[in-house]
């Protein structure tokens, strides 16, 4: 991704469409898996894994489904930049998916869960190109003088 931190509704809207697709088939998914036979010898591991992942993939959606409203909101007026700014900032990032998890929940739930991680990471880079944009960075001759007066200090 470039360093733009130019967002529009159009791309806004179609994130957020493929968020609430991503969190309905995670959902689904998570649902279903109460059902489910798990290929484990120990079915407590199994289900533990289970209610860990479920919790961190839906936690994440909803994060990124909650910075996608506020973009939304923004772009239709409801929200000054200043209060986006504010107020519209992406939770860190959670404990990324523990791969010995992997192998009790099923190929089916790993690659589910990595494709929210990936657009978890895709709405971060947004983000965080859009904060970056609004960051101070000194001029040209302020980074001079701090680097000049470094130097004279190692002379002392």
């Amino acid at each position: 991704m470039g360093e733009t931190a130019d967002l529009s509704p159009t791309i806004v809207d179609a994130l957020y469409g493929e968020a609430l697709s991503l969190a309905d088939e995670a959902r689904a998914a998570f649902d279903l898996s109460g059902r489910l036979t798990l290929a484990s010898e120990d079915e407590d591991l199994a289900r533990i894994a289970l209610s860990c992942e479920a919790l961190r993939t839906t936690t994440r959606m909803m994060h990124a489904i909650a910075w996608l409203l506020n973009q939304r909101a923004f772009f239709a007026g409801e929200l000054s930049e200043f209060q986006l700014r504010r107020h519209g900032r992406l939770p860190q990032r959670q404990d990324d998916f523990a791969p010995d998890n992997a192998a009790l929940l099923g190929p089916k739930l790993a690659d589910l869960i990595e494709r929210t991680r990936r657009f978890y990471a895709r709405v971060e880079r947004l983000d965080r190109a859009w904060r970056d944009h609004f960051a101070m960075h000194p001029a040209a001759i302020h980074r001079l003088r701090e680097r000049l007066g470094s130097a004279v200090a190692q002379l002392r």
